[in-house]
């Protein structure tokens, strides 16, 4: 790992705490307070549902590398919503899959870090190529000089893509790929 910039618990438990407000229920949260990849996504992260302030308290004491979300009621796209609304402007809030609401730090995104890797690798964003399907890819595909969605992406992604091309179930990256080797 190049960079880690970790939410700060404070940030965190405000947030949980507004979305207890807002959304009172008992939600599932993972949590990744691990600064270095994990060997196996198992070991990933402590998953442990947030019912109630001093359980979220505990829960959210160090700095978080990610918190992921899922309400019992709000389906994703709310929940994103909802999060994004309540985060303050301290949070990045995005998804990609499997109903879950992702949280990172403001100014976290695969953008962000694709932008800073570049810079130290002396690598101009015309040189860039990145390809995507989900919300959390937005960033990184308008930073790079061609973004690339595949056809089964989500709608926003698409929207900001330079390209499309076909889906993830029909190799769509490998025919691009494909389109620009030598």
């Amino acid at each position: 790992m190049l960079i880690h910039r970790p939410l700060e618990p404070e940030a965190a438990r405000e947030l949980v705490g507004r979305l207890r407000r807002a959304a009172p229920a008992s939600f599932s949260a993972a949590i990744d307070l691990r600064a270095s990849p994990p060997s196996l996504l198992t070991d990933r992260f402590t998953a442990r549902p947030i019912r109630s302030p001093r359980r979220s308290s505990a829960l959210l004491a160090e700095p978080i590398t990610k918190l992921v979300l899922q309400h019992p009621d709000l389906p994703q796209a709310d929940l994103h919503r909802l999060v994004g609304e309540l985060g303050d402007g301290q949070i990045e809030a995005c998804y990609s899959g499997a109903g879950l609401v992702e949280i990172a730090a403001a100014g976290v995104t695969k953008g962000a870090a694709l932008a800073e890797l570049c810079a130290e690798l002396g690598i101009d964003r015309s040189e860039v190529i990145a390809f995507g399907d989900m919300l959390n890819d937005i960033s990184m595909l308008a930073w790079a000089g061609r973004g690339v969605a595949v056809a089964n992406a989500h709608a926003e992604v698409i929207a900001v893509a330079d390209e499309v091309t076909a889906s993830n179930d029909d190799d769509g990256v490998a025919l691009v790929l494909e389109r620009l080797s030598f």
